[in-house]
């Protein structure tokens, strides 16, 4: 069945990871509309990276628990030059995966260039822009923080790069 004629919706988890702050958006989306349901940060302090790792997992728990996402999306980590920061990144992606593996959820990844370039057209894009579209594309009044309008962009490109790949599966499908 082509996304466009899919009638079950499906709840999305988009996460932008962060040892500081975490944002998280969660949409639902029927064939190729997106719906805005929920979005927040989760701000984790100075405290040790141990605590700071479990409250990301724990509070992950707890949005999957509260807004039953089937599918979770995750940015991935982008190196530049401070390698300390790009490991404590990949902690914090570490512990909301397992909270969506914990939960059996589906996580599918994606890179800050293919949000960017999904989400407002250009890779190189700034998070100002990322926020105006992702308001634009759901329809949301008010403002959104700028962690949590990452995290929409998340979900929406997981949505997006689910309808291609359910498109060329169907049309793989209907050449056999």
């Amino acid at each position: 069945m082509s996304a466009d004629l899919r009638t079950e919706s499906i709840r999305i988890l988009g996460i932008d990871p962060g040892s500081r702050v975490t944002g998280y958006g969660i949409i639902d989306v029927c064939g190729s509309k997106a719906q805005y349901r929920a979005s927040g940060c989760i701000r984790l302090g100075n405290g040790p990276i141990a605590a700071r790792l479990g409250q990301i997992f724990s509070d992950i728990q707890s949005l999957i628990e509260t807004h039953h996402p089937q599918v979770m999306a995750i940015e991935q980590v982008f190196v530049s030059q401070n390698v300390s920061s790009a490991l404590k990144l990949g902690q914090a992606r570490g512990a909301a995966i397992c909270a969506g593996a914990y939960a059996n959820l589906t996580v599918s990844e994606y890179t800050p260039t293919q949000i960017k370039q999904t989400v407002a057209g250009t890779g190189r894009a700034a998070k100002s822009q990322i926020q105006h579209m992702v308001k634009i594309l759901l329809n949301v009044q008010g403002d959104i923080a700028e962690d949590a309008a990452d995290a929409l962009a998340v979900a929406l490109t997981h949505s997006r790069f689910s309808q291609a790949n359910e498109r060329l599966g169907s049309a793989a499908q209907a050449q056999k």
